[in-house]
């Protein structure tokens, strides 16, 4: 199977812009920033949910999604494009906010992330050959870069069916929130030759349920939002499970997972069918697509399925699999 990565996802899309803001923290807020508290602070003190702001801009001709407005006021986004610009010059307005004054926190430098530091993340064009497709397909989902999770660890399953096709494979995965109000996990599928994302099936398992759904057919990637069933606090861990069924590619010679942050531990099995067990099973890692594999090491199956694994007590930022031979 193609390299596969996956990335988590930002605060709830819709709500309560929080509790009353007092006029004189909207007025510090104004004054010294930063802009994703001031805008917070001016939605509160003002009463409005986020829905009713998109209304509004929409009547102004507008387009801002609900989620974009709710990552600007988390901090997770930051408005660039001019017509996020244009919108923040109407919330001014529909804030009842002096002009110019949510327009000038964005004059500055970006504020780091609340929570833990993390160095930066590999973009998916590094990981994955078809890292533009997956990024084409991520940017109509609005979320952000850092979707303020930390994998603590991963574990998934691989099955291989009888004509030594990727039948589906199976995640249990504990994460760790490194800001507040995480509530979403992005689950990247990226098929054999052949694959057909229309076909593949996305299973929602313990503790999350699937959102939206974006495929790409040309590149036989998709992806999934495993939305969580309540928001998280900054440090709190969560532990849910999914998975992928399909059987639409070719012969699979090798399953790789994509990692663009170092740390986390990661538990690779893979099971094949009875009637097609690989000759010679490996473990590997490449620095990227299309580089040569390296640490390589030889693997030896097990039980009735001959199914091989590999433990990864510290993922690095790169690329990690199993790799197989066939009689």
């Amino acid at each position: 199977m193609p390299p596969t990565a996956e990335r988590t996802g930002g605060p709830a899309p819709d709500g309560p812009a929080g509790p009353g803001a007092a006029p004189g923290d909207l007025a510090r807020l104004l004054d010294t920033g930063p802009f994703h508290l001031a805008l917070r602070a001016a939605l509160a003190a003002r009463g409005l949910p986020l829905h009713r702001v998109r209304h509004r801009l929409a009547a102004r001709g507008i387009a801002i999604g609900v989620t974009s407005l709710s990552y600007w006021q988390q901090g997770a986004r930051r408005p660039r494009r001019p017509e996020s610009l244009r919108a923040v010059r109407a919330l001014e307005q529909i804030l009842d906010l002096p002009r110019g004054s949510l327009l000038r926190l964005l004059a500055g430098p970006e504020p780091a992330a609340g929570g833990t530091a993390r160095p930066p993340a590999r973009s998916y064009r590094a990981l994955v050959s078809v890292g533009a497709a997956v990024e084409e397909l991520l940017a109509g989902l609005e979320l952000p870069s850092d979707g303020g999770l930390h994998t603590v660890v991963h574990q998934e399953r691989v099955r291989i069916g009888a004509a030594g096709e990727l039948a589906g494979r199976d995640s249990q995965h504990v994460v760790r929130a490194h800001r507040d109000g995480v509530d979403r996990y992005l689950a990247v599928h990226h098929g054999d030759p052949g694959c057909d994302p229309a076909r593949v099936r996305v299973q929602a398992g313990e503790n999350c349920r699937t959102g939206r759904v974006r495929r790409h057919r040309e590149a036989e990637v998709l992806v999934a939002e495993l939305l969580f069933e309540r928001r998280l606090r900054t440090g709190e861990t969560y532990v849910f499970g999914y998975g992928f069924e399909d059987g639409t590619g070719a012969r699979c010679t090798e399953y790789v997972r994509g990692f663009s942050y170092t740390g986390g531990q990661y538990v690779l099995q893979v099971r094949f069918d009875e009637a097609a067990l690989p000759v010679r099973c490996r473990r590997f890692t490449r620095s990227g697509p299309g580089a040569p594999r390296s640490g390589l090491a030889d693997l030896t199956p097990s039980g009735r399925y001959g199914a091989v694994h590999i433990v990864e007590p510290a993922v690095r930022r790169g690329l990690l699999g199993i790799a197989w031979d066939w009689a």
